[in-house]
Parts: structure tokens; C-alpha cells; sequence
């Protein structure tokens, strides 16, 4: 595939996973958890393979490239907010508050931290 539609998708789906995980903060709700849990593992599984994809077209060295590191951190984090959310609705503040930091500092990677790493 061409790297253009690798970086669509991983945009994309890291933007509707964050979305899906701010919706699961927002309302915590038993009914919505099944479908919730289903959307953000659908969508996590598609932020990994299309930013492995990319990684592989660009010639990248994962093991060498840090800020790659940085970024796999931020997706587990991330990952796993959704499921938080359902477990632990108290701490709905904070834990939205470390998944806008783990976004933000996978953002900054990516146009900042790779060329400073």
C-alpha cells in the first residue's frame, strides 16, 4: 500500500480511538461497555498496524528510532484508558487527563521528538 493511505489510516483511527475513549469518561454506563471495549480494540489494532506499516515504508529502524519507543508507550496508554474508564468511572478526571497528555506527547513525537531524539 501506498504510505499515504498507511498515514490516513493511523490518523484517523488514533482520532476516533481517542474519541471513543473521551466517550467512555463521558458515560461510563455498563450497557455502552461491550461496544465500547469492541470499537477502541478494533480501532487500537489499526493505529498499531498502520503506524508499523508507515514505519516499514519509511526504511525506519524501530529498535534505533526512540521517539518510535515514545509512541508505542503513548498506544498502550491510550489502549487501555477505555477499559480503565469502565473499571475505575471515580477517577474519570485524571485518567482522561493522563490520556490528553499521552496524545499530546505522541503528537509532539511525531513532529518534534523525531528530529530531537
Amino acid at each position: 500500500m501506498n504510505i499515504q493511505v498507511y498515514q490516513v489510516i493511523h490518523v484517523l483511527s488514533g482520532f476516533l480511538l481517542t474519541a471513543v475513549t473521551f466517550q467512555a469518561f463521558a458515560a461510563p454506563s455498563p450497557g455502552r461497555r461491550k461496544k465500547t471495549l469492541m470499537y477502541a480494540g478494533i480501532l487500537s489494532l489499526l493505529v498499531l498496524i498502520a503506524g508499523f506499516g508507515m514505519a516499514a515504508k519509511l526504511g525506519l529502524n524501530i529498535g534505533k528510532e526512540s521517539w518510535i519507543h515514545v509512541k508505542i508507550l503513548c498506544w498502550i496508554v491510550l489502549s487501555a484508558m477505555a477499559g480503565l474508564a469502565f473499571r475505575m468511572p471515580l477517577l474519570g478526571r485524571v485518567l482522561s487527563l493522563i490520556t490528553a497528555l499521552a496524545v499530546a506527547l505522541a503528537i509532539y513525537m511525531v513532529y518534534v521528538g523525531r528530529t530531537v531524539v
